[in-house]
């Protein structure tokens, strides 16, 4: 390169960076300015702003997080120059600013607002509350301890600000305080005999724990079913919904007994309706006694075969019984295997015994 390409190069590079200087002077930290989107990346987003000038805004800055391409937006000018050429830009800042006396004013009457967490931090997380940069401590993420404060990063949450800083515009805000709230607000509507929805949260070899709006319920395993339950997993899983009646309520120990059997009809009071005198049906031996064999029609209902009424059978065996009676108030039902097979040979020889003389074959018929 010649000594004249030189200097063409050298005045090119003072004229950029002129024009450059130029456009910046425009331009002060804390300026509010609009723009419209020309570039989106992962990283963030390039702004083309009055002035001839090019702005870019940080992912970690954006609040509208699904802006498109010739999009408006309106951002604070943080600095004038990042390095790569760009008026460095913060739409969070502006929003900080436009919802600060907002959030004063929640603080104030104690209401609750809505947080997004952000980033995972020693001692807690930083979210973000109407573009104001809160930390919530790990003691205020839940009722219980959080092992993994990450879990909460883009999770977007209920929380109470407990504190404000009005000097740095700060403030710290807990999703435990909500959570207590909440639960004395259930614990206020809870009365015994109430019929509630709710979502089975874990199981116990005594029973279901289900959750009720916001507070915890007990269906012991004895009431999950007319029948014996050996274990809850035969009756509910985690995650289910179920409807249950609350059948105690203790406030001072904060505990609440729930019924699932309590909404399901007890078999004894549909037995006659279901097996009527005469009729035939299935049934499994369950045992076997010196004066006869019980048979189990459906869980929590067993009928007796007496012994005068058996052949040799085993438990576990299916067996066809004839009812012979149904005695709801002293929960006893009688039934007779001879009798159902007595009938049922009765009815094979019946159909057997037709004459096919007299069936007229089809037309076509070989």
């Amino acid at each position: 390169m010649n000594d004249m390409e030189k200097n063409l190069v050298s005045d090119s590079s003072e004229d950029f960076a002129a024009m450059l200087e130029e456009t910046m002077i425009k331009f002060r930290p804390g300026q509010v300015v609009k723009g419209v989107v020309a570039q989106v990346s992962d990283d963030g987003v390039v702004v083309s702003i009055p002035g001839k000038a090019d702005g870019y805004i940080k992912k970690n800055d954006l609040v509208t997080t699904d802006c498109k391409v010739d999009d408006e937006i309106e951002a604070e000018v943080v600095k004038l120059n990042d390095g790569e050429g760009y008026v460095l830009l913060s739409e969070r800042k502006v929003m900080a600013t436009k919802n600060w006396e907002k959030l004063v004013a929640e603080y104030d009457t104690g209401a609750c607002v809505e947080a997004t967490g952000r980033e995972a931090v020693n001692g807690g997380l930083i979210a973000d509350v109407m573009g104001v940069r809160a930390f919530i401590p790990a003691s205020h993420l839940s009722r219980r301890f959080v092992e993994n404060i990450g879990e909460f990063v883009g999770k977007t949450m209920t929380v109470k600000i407990i504190e404000v800083d009005k000097a740095k515009k700060r403030i710290v805000a807990s999703r435990k305080a909500y959570l207590l709230d909440e639960k004395k607000k259930a614990w206020e509507k809870i009365e015994k005999d109430q019929i509630v929805t709710g979502i089975v949260r874990r199981l116990t070899d005594f029973g279901a724990f289900v959750d009720i709006g916001g507070v915890d319920g007990l269906i012991h395993v004895t009431d999950l079913a007319w029948h014996r339950v050996k274990h809850p997993s035969e009756i509910v899983t985690p995650g289910q919904e179920v409807q249950v009646k609350i059948i105690g309520v203790d406030k001072e120990k904060e505990r609440i007994q729930l019924s699932l059997k309590a909404l399901q009809p007890q078999p004894w009071e549909v037995a006659e309706e279901k097996y009527p005198v005469d009729s035939i049906v299935e049934g499994k031996v369950v045992r076997i006694t010196t004066f006869g064999a019980f048979v189990e029609l459906e869980p929590g209902l067993d009928g007796l075969v007496h012994i005068s009424q058996e052949d040799a059978v085993q438990v576990g065996q299916i067996v066809r019984v004839k009812v012979l009676k149904v005695d709801t108030e002293a929960k006893r039902i009688s039934l007779s295997i001879r009798e159902a097979l007595t009938e049922e040979v009765d009815y094979n020889a019946e159909v057997q015994g037709l004459d096919f003389d007299d069936v007229e074959e089809p037309a076509d018929a070989e």
